[in-house]
């Protein structure tokens, strides 16, 4: 069995990653912490009166027990692996320290805000014999692997252009993502999906063509982007993100002979059939693809990262090509 704990209970945590978790018999679900005065970078009391009533939730709903400092769950003896769901830039420094304490690391993405910090991770992660897995739990939906059938099977033709676009209507202004020292952007957040995609479709000798970063005045942070990947054959994958923006969580495939659409191909929900669109000539089909609960694979997969050291030296890879498009992208407009 591997008892696992959260740092932070957040709505994520809550409402995606908990459900799934308890639909796998090989974790048992320990407990929350919420940070103590000295762990956050606001001590408002408001503020941590509020997140102990989400542990409270937690507990009620999940069991569990709720700890009072993320020092206090990270050195526990009945604790193996730690979920990290805060803000991008609280990454690095509270799964460093987990790592360092012998546990297992399932963090959001992105890992961390550069390839530097996720490289030493990485390092120390393999050094220690211990799982290191970034949640893209997208790329473990059945729907993907239904595309890219499709795709080989000629249908469409010769791919000439993948066009992936995911973007969400503005949030509210204290939200994370628009906060600059909390590691906020558009590009760490529905850009890394965007970028992971294309790497996915292009394979191992995906480059980056160009980059583009979008501002505006309100935030200190990215608001939207745009790039183009190329592989050794040619193939084409340009990306789009924002989170400024009407909703679009698209993909196109472009053939020689017709065309592929889909929405949701970034965020299926578990019970949501996804649906593509095959447009040959004047024809026009519609398909059900399969349903998934991504998020529980996404486990699974880290499970499997614990038990399997090729699996998780296979991670390791995964996530340092994921860290080295990235930092492409920052440092090609200098974010």
């Amino acid at each position: 069995m591997i008892r696992i704990g959260i740092i932070g209970p957040s709505e994520i945590a809550f409402r995606r990653f908990l459900p799934a978790l308890i639909r796998i018999p090989d974790f048992i679900y320990a407990g929350v912490a919420i940070a103590d005065q000295t762990e956050w970078l606001d001590s408002n009391e408001k503020i941590r009166l509020a997140e102990f009533e989400k542990a409270s939730d937690f507990s009620k709903t999940y069991g569990g027990i709720i700890y009072h400092s993320y020092n206090e769950i990270i050195v526990s003896g009945a604790i193996d692996a730690l979920y990290i769901p805060l803000p991008p830039a609280l990454h690095f420094y509270w799964a460093k320290k987990a790592l360092l304490a012998g546990k297992h690391v399932l963090v959001e993405k992105p890992a961390t805000t550069n390839r530097t910090d996720t490289l030493e991770l990485i390092k120390l992660a393999n050094s220690n014999s211990l799982a290191l897995h970034e949640n893209y739990m997208f790329v473990f939906h059945q729907q993907l692997v239904a595309i890219n059938e499709i795709v080989k099977s000629g249908e469409i033709g010769d791919v000439r252009l993948y066009r992936i676009s995911f973007g969400f209507p503005r949030r509210s202004k204290n939200d994370f993502r628009y906060n600059k020292v909390l590691g906020g952007g558009a590009l760490l957040d529905a850009g890394g999906y965007t970028i992971k995609y294309a790497s996915i479709v292009l394979g191992e000798s995906v480059r980056l063509v160009y980059a583009h970063s979008q501002f505006i005045d309100e935030f200190e942070v990215d608001i939207a982007g745009s790039a183009a990947y190329v592989n050794h054959n040619g193939l084409t994958a340009q990306i789009a993100f924002g989170m400024d923006n009407s909703y679009k969580c698209d993909l196109e495939v472009w053939g020689s002979k017709g065309c592929l659409y889909t929405g949701r191909v970034l965020t299926a929900p578990v019970g949501f059939h996804p649906e593509i669109t095959i447009q040959i000539g004047n024809n026009s089909e519609v398909r059900k693809l399969p349903d998934d609960d991504a998020f529980r694979k996404s486990i699974l997969h880290f499970r499997n990262c614990i038990e399997n050291d090729s699996e998780r030296e296979k991670n390791y890879a995964e996530i340092e090509k994921q860290a080295f498009l990235v930092q492409q992208f920052i440092d090609n407009t200098q974010l």
